[in-house]
């Protein structure tokens, strides 16, 4: 069984999150999903809701990193001690996928240097700001580069995931999924309709 941890922060945004773990969570006997924020307790999410997570320190398996996006992201860039520690989990992870803003972060890391990677379109500028040696593709719905999955905004991030399963499953198993979710699946990565 593969672990998600997902990486939650102030003013994430909430379908960043949940909507991949959705997707994880009807292929259950294969993934176990774990939320946690970097000192552990309840983060508040945006809109206002609270989710209870654990520390960093309690990560016992680097299976997948997933970290959303959100208004958050523009404080955590500049938390030098999270990125610190964030660049650790995204170094030790087998894979790591962001949605929206949640590339900034990785970005910040300086482990996408020379990568390639898309975010979400209406803060995309912010986001290059982040890291310029990061090859941004803006017309993507998400991008994978290595073991790096970038998704743009928000609902993006189930197409995303949906593709993760695709890739490292099996596509009849994510055009399941996708229809157990009663979800539209937008298979084309290369093209955001929003972009």
């Amino acid at each position: 069984m593969n672990n998600i941890n997902v990486v939650l922060f102030n003013d994430f945004t909430l379908l960043d999150a949940i909507g991949p773990v959705e997707v994880f969570k009807c292929v259950k006997d294969s993934y176990r999903i774990q939320f946690y924020s970097q000192f552990g307790g309840r983060i508040k999410t945006d809109p206002d809701l609270d989710l209870l997570t654990q520390p960093f320190s309690e990560i016992k398996s680097h299976d997948v990193l997933l970290i959303p996006g959100g208004l958050g992201t523009r404080v955590m860039v500049k938390n030098e001690n999270f990125i610190n520690q964030l660049h650790e989990l995204v170094y030790k992870s087998s894979f790591v996928l962001t949605v929206c803003t949640g590339s900034a972060l990785l970005a910040k890391t300086g482990l996408l240097s020379n990568h390639k990677a898309t975010s979400n379109k209406k803060a995309f500028d912010w986001v290059m700001e982040q890291d310029r040696t990061v090859i941004w593709i803006k017309k993507a719905r998400w991008v994978v580069d290595g073991k790096y999955y970038t998704s743009a905004g928000v609902s993006a991030g189930i197409d995303m995931a949906l593709g993760f399963l695709k890739d490292n499953s099996s596509y009849d198993l994510a055009k399941n999924v996708a229809k157990t979710l009663e979800y539209v699946w937008n298979e084309d990565r290369d093209q955001d309709f929003f972009g």
